[in-house]
């Protein structure tokens, strides 16, 4: 929704509560024509938030009047206070933390849980880094990728890798892993001659 306002001109409205100044005395057109665009943009960024909410939540702050309150009345009710989301993001930092990847579980699967925690620290207002990802990833895989891990460790800039090479890397060697599965289930399951 940042995004989205700050698009169209209409951050401003919903992050200072910007008030549109009065018209000076003796106004020119092009004086009253942009008067009239900002009282525009005062009301668009209402209009816009209004738009995104379900009838239930707009039920509950349509008596607020400008983008700002409005904002930080959603803000408050789906984020919580700050101590609420100081709170919840420890408690996301603390599962980061934790988080392993399963025996069985595929690279495709772990990357998608360690991407969306790490989302919703973001959302919380946590900077962590890419690099911070992939050093976590090198240190939460089970021992059948410990090959792969010693070899990105000596061969590239930790720094430097992205989570998405990081995730290709591992899946290849995923992929490695099983064919040989494959290849040693067939020589063992083959009939002897």
């Amino acid at each position: 929704m940042k995004s989205y306002m700050k698009a169209f001109g209409l951050w401003d409205y919903v992050n200072e509560d910007k008030q549109v100044p009065p018209l000076r005395a003796n106004p020119t057109i092009a004086q009253m024509k942009q008067h009239e665009e900002e009282k525009m943009k005062r009301d668009k960024a209402v209009t816009c938030l209004y738009s995104a909410l379900s009838d239930s939540v707009f039920t509950s702050i349509m008596h607020l009047d400008t983008a700002k309150l409005i904002w930080d009345e959603l803000k408050e009710r789906f984020e919580g206070s700050e101590r609420v989301r100081s709170v919840k993001l420890l408690t996301l930092k603390r599962e980061f933390e934790m988080l392993r990847m399963k025996e069985g579980e595929t690279v495709k699967d772990y990357s998608s849980k360690l991407s969306e925690l790490v989302n919703q620290m973001r959302l919380y207002g946590d900077t962590i880094e890419d690099h911070k990802v992939v050093e976590k990833m090198l240190v939460s895989l089970p021992d059948k990728f410990e090959a792969k891990v010693s070899a990105i460790e000596e061969s590239c800039d930790l720094k430097a890798l992205t989570v998405s090479e990081m995730v290709s890397k591992l899946q290849a060697q995923e992929q490695r892993l099983a064919i040989k599965m494959v290849m040693k289930w067939r020589v063992l399951s083959k009939p002897d001659t």
